[in-house]
């Protein structure tokens, strides 16, 4: 498994896991540097990799965080080490990855909600019934079906295989909008994205 692993990296031009530290900061800062970063996944149908390209970042005092009126089953992921996966159920009928960030405690997290298919793409389009490439990987709940990511995944640690974070080119040309969805009144300036970039969610 190992050794796929370094396969699919190696494919992708990384060779760094991130470590929990760089989880354990401001969630805002994380959000901003997982774009360019690899997210890989190792599942028994095989690998597959994107580059992460579109992320929201989701705070204390947040009431669009789902950590805002404090720990439940569902969101005590959250409140745990950083670096690990809060997977969670919404509308019904799909489910959104995220990862745990700042200080134990804090509950709160980055969603991760476009990736740039790099690897294992047949896979992907098998996964997803698509062929387009936008259309794997171009929202929070398409990338999780297209990855391979489920519920199970929920409390992963994403420092260890199977599933990982793996370090990227710093990138510069960052967009900062208000994020997608929210139903609060929360007209935060948190959702982050690389400029240009035909594999978000949307402009």
């Amino acid at each position: 498994m190992r050794m796929k692993l370094l396969g699919v990296r190696t494919m992708a031009g990384q060779n760094d896991i991130l470590p929990r530290s760089f989880y354990a900061r401001s969630t805002t800062e994380v959000a901003k540097e997982l774009l360019g970063a690899y997210l890989f996944h190792i599942s028994p149908e095989g690998a597959t990799a994107g580059r992460i390209v579109e992320t929201e970042a989701y705070i204390q005092g947040d009431p669009a965080c789902h950590a805002f009126r404090g720990m439940t089953p569902r969101n005590r992921v959250m409140f745990g080490p950083p670096g690990y996966a809060y997977v969670y159920f919404i509308y019904g009928m799909y489910y959104c990855f995220n990862i745990v960030t700042a200080p134990e405690g804090a509950g709160e997290a980055v969603l991760i909600r476009a990736l740039e298919p790099v690897a294992g793409i047949p896979l992907m389009r098998l996964r997803r019934g698509r062929d387009s490439l936008p259309e794997l990987c171009g929202g929070p709940a398409k990338l999780v079906q297209a990855m391979g990511i489920t519920k199970e995944h929920n409390g992963a640690d994403l420092t260890k295989v199977p599933l990982v974070v793996c370090r990227g080119e710093r990138i510069e040309d960052i967009v900062t909008t208000t994020r997608i969805g929210i139903r609060e009144d929360s007209p935060l300036p948190l959702r982050f994205y690389l400029k240009d970039n035909p594999f978000i969610s949307k402009k």
